[in-house]
C-alpha cells in the first residue's frame, strides 16, 4: 500500500486535503471520487510527510476560519476577465485534442490555474459536469462569465461530436476580440493621458499661477484687455463657492449619466451618438461588421440555425443601435424574408457585406463566404483603428495648444500694454 497526500474539491466547492492509502494512483483517485472529493493534486510520500502536511493544513484552515484571522483573499483579484476565458478555452481545446476526457481536462486546467476566481469557476464546472450536466449547460449557469456565443459553439460541438473543432473556432473568435480590445485601449490611452494632463495644467494656471502674475498689474490700476478679463473671470469663478458647487453638480451629473447609460434607452442613445462621431464612428462600425461576419459565419458553419445564430450575433456587436438593426433582421427572417434585404435597408452595414450575404443565401455557402470576408473586414477595422490612433492625439494636442496659447496671450497682454502705454480694449 502507498500513502498518498492529496488536495481535492468537494461537491460544495470546499477545498480539502489529507492522506489516503491505496495500491496505486488510479485506485486513490477512484476512492476519493466515491467520497465526493475530486482530486486536484495527488502525491506519493512517507507517512511522516503526509502527517505533517495534514497537520499543517488543518492548522492553516483553523487559522483562516478564526475570527481575527486576516482575509488575504479579499485583496486578491476576483474578477474574471476576457483574457482568463480565452486562456481557459485555449487550454480546453488543447487538452481535448490530446485525447483527454472532459472531466480530466477540467481537472488539469484547475491545477494549472492560480487565480482564485478561475479556480472556483473550474470547480463549479467540474461539479456540474460530473453531476450530469453538459459543459454548455454548466457554462450557461454562469452568465456573468460566459456569453451566449461561448455556450452556443460549445453546445454545437457537444451535439455533433465536434467539441475539439468548435472550441478551436471559439479560441479564434475570442483571440480576435482580445486583439480588438487591446488596440482600442492603446488607441485611447495616449489621448486620455494628454487630455488629463492638459486639464490639470490649465486648472493650475488659471486658479493659482495667473492671479499671482496679474496681482501686481491690478495694483497699478491698469485696465485689463478683454482676454485677460475673461480669463480672470474664469479664475475667480473656479475659486469661488459657485465654482465648487458647479464641480459637485458636474460630478453628480456624471454619476447619474453613467447610471442612465446602463439602461436600454441610455445605451441606445450613447451608441447612436458614438456612431456619428467623425473619427470614432467608422472605427466602431468596422469592428462591428467584422464581428458580424466572423461570428455569424462560425455559428452557421457549426450547424446552428439562422435565427438562433442571429440572436447570438446580436449580443456580440458591442453597439445597441446595430443590435436593434439585427432585431429587425430577425423579425423579417422569421416572416420568410431574406437576410440581405433588411441589412441593406438599415443603412448601417456596408454594401460589400450585404452583397456577400445575398450571394451566400443564393448559393448556400453563407458560412464559407462570411468567414472568407471576415479577414477583409478585420483588416478594415485594423486600418480604422490605426487612423484613429494617428488623428485623435494630434487633434487633442492641437486643442490643448490653442488653450495654452490663449492663456499666454491673455497673461502677456497687460504687461505689453504697460510697456507701450496702451489702454485696455
Amino acid at each position: 500500500m502507498i500513502l498518498f497526500t492529496y488536495q481535492a474539491a468537494t461537491l460544495t466547492g470546499t477545498q480539502v486535503h489529507g492522506t489516503i492509502e491505496a495500491m496505486d494512483r488510479r485506485t486513490a483517485v477512484a476512492a476519493l471520487a466515491e467520497r465526493g472529493e475530486f482530486v486536484t493534486r495527488l502525491e506519493a510520500g512517507s507517512a511522516k510527510q503526509a502527517a505533517h502536511t495534514e497537520d499543517h493544513g488543518a492548522r492553516s484552515a483553523r487559522a483562516a476560519d478564526a475570527p481575527g484571522a486576516p482575509r488575504w483573499g479579499l485583496f486578491q483579484r476576483r474578477r474574471i476577465s476576457g483574457k482568463d476565458i480565452l486562456s481557459f478555452i485555449s487550454q480546453l481545446s488543447i487538452a481535448l485534442r490530446s485525447g483527454l476526457p472532459l472531466l480530466d481536462c477540467l481537472h488539469v486546467i484547475h491545477q494549472q490555474t492560480a487565480k482564485p476566481a478561475m479556480r472556483k469557476l473550474l470547480t463549479d464546472l467540474s461539479q456540474w459536469v460530473s453531476g450530469g450536466d453538459s459543459l454548455s449547460d454548466a457554462m450557461a449557469k454562469r452568465p456573468d462569465v460566459f456569453r451566449p456565443l461561448h455556450c452556443a459553439l460549445i453546445r454545437v460541438g457537444e451535439t455533433g461530436g465536434l467539441l475539439e473543432e468548435t472550441s478551436a473556432q471559439l479560441v479564434g473568435l475570442l483571440s480576435r476580440e482580445e486583439k480588438i480590445k487591446s488596440h482600442m485601449k492603446n488607441a485611447s490611452a495616449y489621448p486620455l493621458f494628454v487630455l488629463a494632463i492638459g486639464f490639470v495644467s490649465v486648472m493650475v494656471i488659471v486658479t493659482w499661477l495667473l492671479p499671482k502674475i496679474t496681482g501686481t498689474i491690478f495694483a497699478e490700476g491698469i485696465q485689463m484687455p478683454w482676454p485677460t478679463r475673461l480669463l480672470l473671470g474664469v479664475s475667480d469663478f473656479c475659486r469661488s463657492y459657485y465654482g465648487w458647487v458647479l464641480l459637485g453638480a458636474l460630478l453628480a451629473g456624471g454619476l447619474l449619466a453613467r447610471r442612465q447609460l446602463r439602461t436600454g434607452r441610455g445605451r441606445l442613445w450613447a451608441d447612436g451618438w458614438k456612431l456619428k462621431i467623425p473619427v470614432l464612428g467608422p472605427v466602431l462600425q468596422s469592428i462591428a461588421v467584422g464581428r458580424f461576419a466572423r461570428t455569424f459565419g462560425s455559428l452557421t458553419k457549426g450547424g446552428i440555425v439562422i435565427l438562433e445564430a442571429l440572436k447570438v450575433v446580436r449580443d456580440t456587436l458591442g453597439n445597441e443601435v446595430l443590435s436593434r438593426d439585427i432585431d429587425q433582421v430577425i423579425e423579417r427572417v422569421r416572416t420568410g424574408d431574406s437576410i440581405a434585404k433588411p441589412l441593406a435597408e438599415s443603412g448601417r452595414f456596408p454594401p460589400l457585406l450585404v452583397q456577400i450575404v445575398s450571394v451566400g443565401e443564393q448559393t448556400g455557402k453563407l458560412d464559407e463566404l462570411l468567414l472568407n470576408a471576415a479577414e477583409t473586414f478585420d483588416a478594415q477595422a485594423d486600418a480604422a483603428i490605426t487612423r484613429f490612433m494617428a488623428i485623435m492625439p494630434a487633434v487633442l494636442v492641437l486643442l490643448l495648444a490653442m488653450i495654452v496659447a490663449f492663456i499666454i496671450v491673455a497673461t502677456l497682454l497687460p504687461i505689453v500694454s504697460m510697456q507701450l502705454g496702451v489702454s485696455g480694449f
